[in-house]
């Protein structure tokens, strides 16, 4: 662009910036939390917990750190933050600092019950009592009559062969590798840029639609866009950027026609979940709540159960419902969602993003979220449930 700093310029204009934001970068490759949180054991564990008719606690195996974290948190604030001379840029790199420091002291408890948990906390939050009243609004709501598009007959293979062909419409490469190691039918690994599918499982049509919009067309599309940005922060990742991206993900489900009732309960019994840590509920009591008392088949209810209860108590889960009440309301005041695409950004940092623009140390997103265009949404159902999320 004509007039766009490039580069070289900004870094002789901001070089203690560019210096700390490259030397993070380097530190923060080592800490993707969800490498380390998924349990290597799930199947294992799950046959044992069925058999003993939901009563032994699972004893969950998480893999090794291949980092030393003392020596990682050292690094973190051997950072000279000082020498930034604008006060809005120390700030924003001072929440990164305690950020990824959280995360690494998440990563080193994980399998240490309430270290992990507290931990957790800091770096996720607690469900409000808000969003537990709105996770039981949604579940209140009579289940919608199975149709063929919810039947599992896909194969991981077939999965591949969908998303390379819904991928086609980015101009970015899809990597796709297969792992017997993830809570989730498909993640996206931001590190590697890669969409990692589960093996040895079967996905309906409706599901590859959700994760197709959901991992490609929000997740994919932020690892990319935050690769293209001056600054490395944009793909590493800001300070509450899990509720944003979730929620954005969420969102382009339901513009993307793929969001039904189901998947929306299973948000809610997420937030549920969650919630039943702070009341200290144990993981055979969690499952009972779930599948006792909800109702919910005993496999997805493990699973919801897992995600929540793994590494000593994961709150992550309860961020999806919140995320896209935010989001959702945000598309009703027409507001645009262009800078939270930016990268791997929160909202709660917009007027810094924008405050970046201004320097040349922000792009505007070089990628778009197709779906966000297209709002294929035709169940009034669920058009009357997000507007009336409190």
């Amino acid at each position: 662009m004509i007039g766009e700093k490039q580069p070289e310029q900004l870094v002789q204009q901001y070089p203690y910036v560019f210096e700390i934001d490259a030397n993070l970068d380097r530190l923060v490759r080592k800490i993707e939390l969800l490498s380390y949180i998924n349990p290597q054991n799930i199947e294992k564990e799950k046959q044992r917990f069925f058999a003993s008719k939901y009563t032994v606690e699972p004893e969950f195996k998480y893999p090794k750190l291949k980092f030393d974290p003392y020596k990682l948190h050292r690094l973190f604030f051997s950072q000279r933050l000082e020498r930034i001379g604008d006060d809005r840029l120390r700030k924003l790199y001072q929440d990164i600092i305690y950020y990824y420091a959280n995360m690494v002291q998440c990563i080193e408890t994980i399998g240490k019950g309430k270290n992990f948990y507290y931990n957790s906390l800091r770096v996720y939050g607690t469900p409000t009592e808000k969003d537990v009243q709105n996770a039981r609004f949604i579940l209140h709501f009579a289940d919608e009559p199975v149709v063929s598009d919810m039947e599992k007959v896909f194969s991981a293979e077939e999965a591949r062969r969908y998303f390379e062909s819904f991928v086609q419409q980015y101009n970015f490469p899809l990597n796709i590798r297969y792992s017997t190691n993830i809570a989730a039918e498909a993640m996206v690994s931001n590190s590697t840029q890669s969409l990692l599918i589960k093996k040895n499982t079967k996905f309906s049509k409706n599901q590859l639609l959700t994760l197709a919009n959901h991992e490609i067309g929000v997740h994919l599309v932020t690892t990319y866009n935050g690769l293209q940005q001056p600054l490395k922060i944009f793909s590493n990742g800001l300070p509450k950027n899990v509720e944003t991206q979730e929620g954005l993900a969420v969102f382009s489900e339901y513009m993307g026609g793929a969001l039904t009732l189901k998947r929306l309960k299973e948000i809610a019994y997420r937030v549920l979940a969650a919630d039943s840590l702070i009341k200290g509920y144990s993981f055979a009591d969690t499952f009972d709540l779930i599948h006792g008392q909800y109702k919910l088949n005993r496999d997805d209810a493990f699973t919801i159960t897992l995600r929540v209860h793994r590494g000593g108590g994961f709150t992550k889960d309860r961020l999806y419902l919140s995320g896209l009440r935010k989001i959702y309301k945000r598309y009703q005041r027409e507001e645009s969602m262009d800078t939270l695409l930016t990268g791997k950004v929160a909202l709660e940092y917009e007027e810094t993003i924008n405050y970046l623009k201004g320097l040349g140390l922000a792009h505007p997103l070089t990628h778009k979220s197709y779906s966000f265009d297209q709002k294929l949404n035709t169940n009034k159902t669920l058009d009357f449930i997000l507007n009336n999320l409190k």
